[in-house]
């Protein structure tokens, strides 16, 4: 399942559920975040850049550069021979960013997430029918 499709059945349960655009776009950044915390075990490196109009989304993870045969936490640094890959004039100590694909999380995560993002949006229609 690539990103699209599932901001798409996103999009779906908004309309579906009458929930508002910045509502919905906080509550996928908190299900996406809450997913990143299980699979690195922390979401500060990360940025999530969602676009629930276009369809898009976009994880971005960012490490900082270290020597070679220097790296301590590879979530949050990533060695220079691994770096120069990615861009061939990057140097020791700068950081680099490099999109997290839906497919990196599974097949386990992403039927988590979209668990997690309709419990999410049940307990909100929950409390807006509380406050009616």
């Amino acid at each position: 399942m690539d990103s699209s499709t599932l901001i798409e059945s996103f999009s779906e349960f908004k309309e579906f559920k009458n929930i508002d655009r910045v509502t919905m776009m906080n509550i996928l950044e908190e299900v996406f975040r809450s997913t990143l915390v299980k699979k690195y075990g922390s979401d500060e490196n990360f940025d999530i850049i969602l676009n629930v109009d276009k369809g898009d989304l976009e994880i971005w993870q960012n490490r900082e550069i270290v020597p070679d045969g220097e790296v301590e936490d590879e979530i949050t640094q990533i060695a220079y021979s691994e770096a120069v890959k990615i861009e061939e004039d990057f140097e020791i100590g700068e950081e680099v960013s490099e999109e997290i694909k839906m497919e990196d999380f599974g097949r386990r995560n992403i039927l988590a997430l979209r668990q997690s993002l309709k419990s999410t949006i049940d307990d909100l229609e929950k409390g807006n029918i509380y406050k009616k």
